[in-house]
């Protein structure tokens, strides 16, 4: 089984080695990449990077699980379950269908750093091999929407 996973929001394409979080860059969750979001005076839409069901929801982060059974965290920055909910908008719920591009959930990473956290958003194949998630040719900037890896189950 392969599967697509696209850019939950625009920004810089990064590596998971390099997240200031040894959960994700040591990727005891999962393979993938992250996104360091392109700096905004506005708010910023997390658009949901495969098509299934939102399994989880929190104000900083989501799990969609895919027809297939995989699961994929998007996580809008590091440490920001301590802002309690404060500067993240919900425009889902659990148990909905969402498809790829979808918005669920809007945020500001201005305002993540101003708490002198790390705005970076790591996107993860839940339960995944480290190293297992493909990255496309492309480096640098990602627009919100395009590919960022593939995964493929071993």
């Amino acid at each position: 089984m392969s599967l697509a996973v696209y850019a939950p929001l625009a920004g810089r394409i990064m590596a998971l080695g390099k997240v200031p979080d040894p959960v994700f860059a040591g990727q005891m969750v999962g393979s993938g990449l992250a996104i360091d979001p392109t700096p905004a005076t506005a708010r910023v839409q997390a658009l949901a990077p495969v098509r299934g069901t939102l399994v989880k929801l929190h104000p900083h982060a989501f799990v969609i699980t895919t027809p297939a059974g995989t699961g994929v965290l998007v996580h809008l920055g590091i440490d920001t379950v301590r802002l309690g909910g404060d500067g993240f908008t919900s425009h889902v719920s659990e148990g909905d269908q969402v498809q790829v591009g979808q918005q669920v959930i809007t945020f500001d990473p201005s305002a993540v750093q101003t708490h002198g956290l790390s705005a970076v958003c790591p996107v993860v194949v839940l339960d995944s091999a480290p190293g297992s998630a493909q990255a496309p040719a492309l480096t640098g900037d990602v627009p919100a929407g395009a590919l960022l890896f593939s995964w493929t189950a071993s």
